[in-house]
């Protein structure tokens, strides 16, 4: 019997839970961990400018304190999967919810630069399993027909992470005076800023033990009676529950774990199709996407703005993200993949040539000439904007569909590595390259923006209304 065949006859397909609001606090506590990444890769933000001056170092050695956390996301999430398969999913949430605050402790009363350093890294582990494991665990909990809708929280609960972090950092630096290194509490603003994530990672940690185990996992090492129990709590009691047990049963056992032997092959090495994936997490990192997040009110401040409203820019910016972000959910299904990303792409290209032009010019007095400083403040936010309500979103949507099930796993594997890659390289370089031109390094962000364009009309196929089969 094909999967199609069992999950009419169990009902799943139409399954409707009794009790819908229950299911959506479950897949809103799964979500916590993708606000808590959107939360500790933002808030850095706001501890840029005092970090360098606590403790005197170059753009060089500064950027590597900042992107090193992306190593222990790659590192996270290319453990997470196997981790969750070998103690469950809600365990591998509850080891999540401890790096997270143990990171934003070591972060917030740091002794040295390199310890400092290695509670990002740890942070950043924590946020690579979260951002593999939450979508994970809410598609192998959703009824199948609210899972898109279920799995669209992963995203948001992140933007909605990235904007609550800049507010929060805005509203310290005014408790301190807009200092970064002024005293509150006893510590440095920057200290509790990174210290404040406390707050969140013990909230996600107490909500992991108010959700269930997923039902996938429970049949995976036999606890069968356990697993019906939560199919009736998350589906109704409508659905035939034998016939849902042997469906994930035989979907399991059919399913091929694929390995990176599978992506070899073609005359470059990785099957085209493998690449058409790394293309895609490449182009979206290298439009400078995490500059608008990671550097933002650094940014602002080094054009003359003031380092309050810098942070208030900065929170504006995160709020335009969110925006982007709920109308992509509402379009990608309607108009396509490919039209959503080419208009994306256009958008950006105009809101980064605008940055190019505006940081061109000389600063006059510490500040940028009005005009200039206005055209750049307005851009930055159509840059936002667009990438929001198209790559933010499609990349990860279309990862998800494009590849073949054979090679799915391993072929999303590579592809998120290469997104995390790409976001290191990025950060990295960024300080050292603003300090070089700023007006240049804007010049490059637009001219990976306008390649992405031939780039997705040449090489991507439409992926909207097609089953996973009909990939291949």
């Amino acid at each position: 019997m094909t999967s199609t065949a069992q999950a009419h006859k169990s009902g799943a397909g139409t399954a409707h839970p009794d009790h819908l609001g229950h299911v959506i606090f479950i897949a809103a506590a799964a979500a916590m961990g993708g606000f808590l990444f959107g939360y500790d890769s933002s808030v850095i933000n706001g501890a840029v400018e005092a970090i360098r001056g606590r403790y005197d170092v170059g753009s060089a050695a500064l950027a590597q304190v900042i992107a090193i956390a992306l190593i222990g996301c790659a590192i996270g999430a290319a453990t997470a999967g196997r981790i969750a398969d070998r103690i469950g999913r809600i365990r591998c949430m509850q080891i999540a919810a401890v790096l997270f605050t143990v990171s934003a402790v070591g972060s917030a009363l740091p002794f040295a630069l390199w310890d400092l350093a290695f509670w990002r890294v740890v942070g950043g582990f924590a946020i690579g399993m979260a951002s593999v494991i939450g979508p994970a665990y809410i598609a192998e909990v959703a009824p199948p027909a609210y899972r898109g809708r279920l799995g669209s929280f992963q995203q948001a609960a992140i933007v909605i992470g990235i904007a609550v972090s800049q507010l929060v950092n805005w509203g310290l630096l005014n408790a301190a005076d807009g200092d970064q290194r002024g005293k509150l509490m006893g510590l440095e603003a920057w200290q509790v800023m990174l210290g404040v994530m406390v707050v969140p990672a013990i909230l996600y940690g107490l909500l992991s033990f108010a959700i269930p185990e997923s039902p996938r996992f429970l049949i995976s090492v036999g606890k069968h009676e356990r697993a019906r129990e939560i199919l009736t709590e998350v589906e109704g009691k409508d659905i035939d529950l034998d016939a849902r047990v042997a469906e994930i049963e035989g979907a399991m056992k059919s399913e091929h774990k694929s390995s990176f032997k599978d992506l070899l092959g073609g005359s470059f090495f990785f099957k085209p199709i493998v690449w058409i994936g790394i293309g895609l997490s490449v182009f979206q990192q290298f439009v400078g996407i995490n500059v608008a997040f990671y550097y933002s009110s650094t940014l602002w401040q080094s054009v003359g703005v003031d380092p309050t409203d810098s942070f208030f820019y900065s929170f504006t910016t995160s709020i335009i993200n969110i925006l982007g972000t709920v109308i992509a959910m509402i379009f990608v299904d309607r108009i396509g993949r490919r039209p959503l990303a080419i208009i994306g792409s256009v958008g950006m290209v105009v809101g980064l040539a605008l940055e190019a032009w505006a940081f061109s010019y000389h600063l006059v007095d510490g500040k940028l000439p009005a005009t200039q400083g206005w055209v750049a403040l307005i851009a930055a936010h159509i840059f936002v904007l667009f990438f929001a309500l198209s790559w933010g979103v499609v990349v990860w949507v279309m990862l998800g569909e494009m590849f073949p099930n054979r090679i799915r796993a391993a072929a999303l594997g590579v592809a998120a590595a290469a997104q995390w890659i790409a976001n290191w390289a990025i950060t990295a370089s960024f300080p050292s390259l603003a300090d070089w031109n700023l007006s240049v390094t804007y010049v490059i962000y637009t001219a990976f923006a306008a390649l992405s364009i031939p780039f997705v009309l040449k090489f991507v196929k439409e992926t909207k209304g097609k089953t996973l089969e009909e990939m291949g």
